[in-house]
């Protein structure tokens, strides 16, 4: 529970800075909010253990597929250049252009693709614990 506490603090503080900013003529806008990820599914609870905090800048070529793969916790991104389509184990199909937020699936197999011309570059951000994958490729 004290991991959960110190994360909200960390959020409380990084509010407060980013609202003082706004007062001193800083321009805030929230790309994405939600309790469900971007096929409806209901975001699960943070998992137990030390809090660690992982930002990852991707890059994927044009033309080029990623292995089916799934998180173990949650995260999100905004798509900085390119385009990307995320496609779920059950089809489902998300599209996204950059400046484009994704709130990612969660346990759920997936692969993303890169049908574009140009390379598509995601900053994405997981909340996990340490020593868990964010990542684990195949199917659960």
């Amino acid at each position: 529970m004290r991991g959960i506490t110190r994360i909200l603090v960390a959020g409380g503080l990084l509010l407060m800075l980013t609202n003082a900013g706004a007062d001193e003529g800083a321009r805030v806008e929230t790309l994405a909010q939600s309790t469900s990820s971007w096929d409806g599914a209901e975001l699960p609870a943070y998992p137990e253990g030390q809090p660690e905090i992982t930002l990852l800048r991707i890059t994927v070529p044009p033309g080029t597929r990623l292995p089916m793969h799934h998180h173990p916790v949650i995260n999100a991104g905004v798509l900085l250049s390119g385009e990307l389509t995320v496609v779920s184990e059950a089809g489902e199909t998300l599209h996204l252009r950059a400046g484009d937020p994704i709130i990612e699936l969660v346990d759920t197999p997936h692969y993303g693709r890169n049908d574009g011309s140009e390379p598509a570059e995601i900053i994405v951000f997981y909340a996990g614990v340490v020593d868990h994958p964010v990542t684990v490729r195949g199917r659960r």
